[in-house]
């Protein structure tokens, strides 16, 4: 126990000491802490700006447009009187839409006759689009059942069954986990365990690639490589219990994202995920054993990660080979267990799965981690 508590200090040490390392394992968690979730505190987009091309100029025309520009998605900046023109403006970025309300607007509507509205919308960008059309559409079935609705009343049809014929099946949609129905919500936990992993993998890759100036005490004190490799992941899981509490329980306060689950069980998942990355990260550096090289393919494999993560892309859009091979990356697991406890309030029991596929590469990496241990202590020794 001596020779781990000694190995753990030294770690410790060159954690603080060395530059590149407290950069990353340090700096870098209070940096994308503080700038990383700025683009994203909108949580959702609103107000996005369109043209307005009104051809009918009718009372029911100038109704449409004004309840549009009322709504929360949706704002009609400018009034163009034809669609070349606002084409122009869509081309230069100053809009993301157009809507053309057609001639004989008004008289198809009041003859009970179908009355289309020409929406178009930037579909390069997929929030945007989604934001123009879904405001669109929404106002346009509102106002089509409201004179429906006035149309059977004229008739002489009761007023409430006139109001259920035209819609008889309404939706009431409530999001459970996500009650802002926004970005940062989905997009920020499942991205804070990819920086964890990030900056430790990184840290512990260039930690590897550096002489251990204990490495002549830890001979002199005969400490093996099991003991050795204990007091390293004791000096990681150090630090990352204080970047643990601060990215999965004080960021998402701090930020206003929904958290149901509990501290014991996020932290039961975090253990083999903090192993596994270490693991791998003292893997990394044996193989690459220069720190610039270790910088280079950390930041090559930075993309690869987040896509194969599932959260930016879906899992269930990638070919089968790809979701197996995203399983020997530690985030893989970890998104999937630490979302579903904190944010979705599953137990434990229900990311079982995650946690067994966390443990077994925690055990696989730190334990290929322990066979190259006395090879890489001889290597630095005689370097």
């Amino acid at each position: 126990m001596s020779g781990v508590l000694f190995i753990c200090q030294m770690e410790l040490r060159r954690i603080l000491t060395l530059r590149p390392v407290f950069s990353v394992m340090i700096l870098a968690i209070v940096i994308y802490a503080a700038f990383y979730p700025q683009p994203y505190r909108t949580e959702a987009l609103r107000n996005v700006p369109i043209a307005l091309v009104d051809l009918d100029g009718s009372d029911s025309s100038r109704t449409f447009a004004r309840r549009l520009d009322a709504s929360a998605d949706v704002a009609i900046v400018a009034a163009l009187p034809d669609v070349a023109t606002a084409q122009r403006e869509v081309f230069a970025r100053s809009l993301h839409g157009i809507l053309v309300i057609p001639t004989f607007f008004e008289r198809d509507l009041l003859h009970g006759r179908p009355a289309p509205l020409a929406l178009y919308a930037d579909a390069s960008y997929f929030l945007l689009y989604s934001r123009i059309s879904g405001a669109v559409t929404a106002l346009a079935r509102t106002m089509g059942a409201e004179v429906e609705a006035k149309r059977l009343v004229a008739a002489h049809v009761d007023p409430d069954l006139a109001a259920a014929a035209t819609d008889p099946m309404p939706l009431t949609a409530i999001p459970l986990f996500n009650p802002q129905s926004g970005y940062a919500t989905y997009i920020l936990p499942a991205a804070f365990v990819l920086l964890l992993q990030q900056t430790l993998l990184i840290g512990v890759s260039l930690l590897g690639t550096y002489p251990s100036e204990w490495e002549q005490g830890a001979r002199d004190r005969k400490i093996g490589a099991v003991d050795r490799v204990i007091g390293r992941l004791s000096a990681y899981l150090v630090v990352e219990a204080f970047a643990f509490a601060f990215y999965l329980i004080v960021l998402p306060y701090l930020y206003g994202i929904p958290r149901l689950g509990s501290i014991g069980p996020m932290a039961a998942v975090a253990f083999p995920f903090f192993l596994a990355v270490c693991g791998l990260g003292m893997l990394m550096a044996r193989l690459l054993r220069n720190p610039v090289l270790v910088q280079l393919v950390a930041a090559g494999l930075g993309m690869p990660l987040i896509f194969l993560a599932g959260f930016a892309w879906p899992a269930e859009a990638m070919p089968e080979m790809l979701k197996k091979a995203a399983l020997a990356i530690p985030s893989t697991s970890a998104i999937n267990a630490l979302v579903n406890l904190g944010q979705l309030g599953a137990s434990l029991q229900d990311v079982g799965p995650h946690v067994l596929t966390l443990s077994s590469l925690a055990v696989i990496y730190c334990g290929l981690a322990v066979l190259l241990e006395p090879r890489a202590g001889t290597d630095q020794s005689s370097s």
